[in-house]
């Protein structure tokens, strides 16, 4: 079974350019209940570089779908067996004000918009950069 993967290598996804948001927000609650944007903001607030993109996206999947530990492997194969959406579509990159950077081994950390690392990222031309996803068509 072919297998997908969301992960790039050296490569900072910027804030999608009609992002609503001119620095990182946290996301908010809806109600007592986490949204997708809350699990990943989360993971990777709390554990910056210590996950892949694939590893980030696949727990937050788990989580979500109450899938055991012992079952993560075979649900693993199932999930990335078709496409998934990368950081480019994440409402952390679209909506929330949150740039994404992979580093050479594709560990991902987040940073908002108007920190001077998320600019230092911008500048650095060793980087490939890519924007996230726009919410709506121009």
């Amino acid at each position: 079974m072919k297998q997908h993967t969301t992960n790039y290598l050296n490569t900072f996804i910027q804030v999608a350019e009609d992002c609503p948001n001119d620095h990182g927000v946290v996301p908010p609650l809806r109600g007592n209940k986490k949204s997708i944007a809350n699990y990943l903001f989360e993971l990777l607030s709390e554990s910056p570089y210590k996950y892949t993109s694939d590893e980030v996206l696949f727990k937050v999947h788990a989580i979500r779908k109450d899938i055991s530990e012992s079952e993560w492997e075979a649900e693993w194969q199932q999930f990335f067996s078709k496409g998934q959406p990368c950081f480019r579509a994440s409402p952390l990159t679209k909506k929330y004000g949150w740039g994404v950077h992979h580093d050479a081994e594709g560990k991902v950390a987040i940073y908002g918009r108007e920190t001077e690392a998320y600019q230092g990222f911008v500048e650095d031309n060793t980087l490939e950069k890519v924007n996230a996803m726009r919410s709506k068509r121009k």
